[in-house]
């Protein structure tokens, strides 16, 4: 069967929440990917960060195949053998006290709320009710309805009120904006690293110390999104790392799975997730003996030279994409092997990139109209970047005699 018969099979089933590329992918080894008609493409994306270790890695196949030949779920009224080794790893290596463990993103992106909301009640004094969370505009930290009521993008929201209040939005990257929101009633400051969906856009050198800095002085807590930027996708394994600093509380997911199973976690202080008691949160499927025993060992390679592959290739992916010459490209930007490109509005659009890219054999997806979006596997190889880079390069350079451009 052909791409466009699975196309058109998918479109009359599933609601169409997403706009994917017109590519039908059947198998994955390493950092590629095959489609249904053979066609062979470098996997430039990482499904957003979660395939790290590249699609099918052999030794997380062998671990998962062999505890789900064991056991693969009980649910949380029991405990299992599993789970203890699995967060034991997990703190020792983020140095947090204590975690909650769900399945996604957002499911730990929900957790943090709660657990910062009943601090903020428990701890720190705030009238019932009336806590709040500050946020950074143009963030995106999933799709549940809690969620997208402090998302800035009207689009996330349109249709889905009434929203949960409690939550107000600064400018991202500004450390007197966030000072000037707190009230004795901000319980927290949730933030991404890094913004991913919104084009890969870090914050300025010295604002993640400035607000932790700010937080610490006002009671607040510090509570950070590495679901996309964390685990060593940055050049280390968390990217607030790089300024030095410790957040009171820090979300993961995707790549936590190994690219197989989904599983999250919220990590904090035990005085923070000591507050959550029988009944106060739960998951059927979270911290199951399957994703357990995947992520246990997903941890264990992370250990192995990963992270500093992503350091030495990023850097080389940063000087290769920053010597791309060309009028449409309007900025670079980001760190280890996470990297945006914007380009000029008005002369190609995102989409008309990938689509370009696809054509060539690489695969990747833009973000919010202009941008490009770049996370290749940490396993990736020089010779497989090279590939990838020369690809990007070229597409770029033929997109430029476009007739949309306006480029002679």
């Amino acid at each position: 069967m052909k791409n466009q018969d699975f196309i058109d099979r998918e479109k009359l089933v599933i609601a169409h929440t997403y706009d994917p590329l017109h590519v039908v992918l059947t198998r994955g080894q390493g950092c590629w990917l095959w489609d249904v008609e053979g066609n062979k493409y470098l996997d430039m994306m990482g499904a957003y960060s979660a395939v790290s270790f590249g699609h099918c890695n052999e030794r997380l196949v062998d671990v998962l195949t062999k505890q789900a030949q064991t056991l693969t779920l009980t649910s949380r009224a029991f405990y299992s053998d599993r789970l203890a080794p699995f967060v034991e790893k997990l703190c020792a290596m983020t140095g947090f006290d204590m975690a909650i463990i769900m399945n996604t993103g957002a499911e730990a992106v929900e957790t943090a709320v709660k657990v910062s909301r009943r601090w903020g009640y428990e701890v720190k004094g705030i009238p019932s009710n009336q806590a709040e969370i500050i946020v950074a505009e143009h963030n995106f930290h999933g799709r549940t309805t809690t969620i997208i009521s402090f998302s800035t993008e009207a689009e996330y929201q349109r249709d889905f009120g009434p929203l949960t209040p409690g939550f107000k939005a600064v400018p991202f990257g500004d450390a007197r904006a966030l000072e000037e929101a707190i009230t004795p009633n901000t319980c927290a400051f949730l933030v991404e690293t890094i913004q991913g969906e919104t084009g890969i856009v870090p914050p300025p050198p010295g604002w993640l110390k400035e607000v932790r800095r700010i937080c610490t002085e006002n009671n607040v807590l510090l509570i950070l999104d590495e679901i996309q930027s964390g685990l060593g996708r940055t050049g280390k394994l968390f990217a607030y790392q790089h300024e030095d600093i410790v957040p009171d509380g820090v979300m993961i997911a995707k790549a936590l799975g190994g690219g197989l199973v989904p599983i999250s976690a919220f990590l904090g202080r035990r005085e923070m997730l000591s507050l959550m008691g029988t009944g106060s949160h739960g998951s059927t499927f979270g911290g199951n003996p399957l994703a357990s025993t995947v992520a246990l060992e997903a941890l264990n390679m992370l250990e192995e030279g990963l992270i500093e592959n992503a350091t030495t290739l990023g850097a080389y992916m940063k000087e290769r994409l920053l010597a791309i010459n060309s009028p449409l490209i309007k900025e670079v930007r980001g760190q280890g092997l996470l990297y945006g490109i914007d380009f000029r509005q008005g002369a190609v659009t995102g989409r008309e990139v990938a689509e370009k890219l696809l054509s060539l054999g690489v695969l990747t997806k833009d973000t919010h109209k202009t941008v490009v979006r770049f996370a290749p596997a940490l396993t990736i190889t020089k010779d497989e970047l090279d590939f990838g880079l020369d690809v990007i390069e070229k597409a770029i350079h033929e997109l430029e005699f476009y007739p949309a451009c306006g480029i002679k």
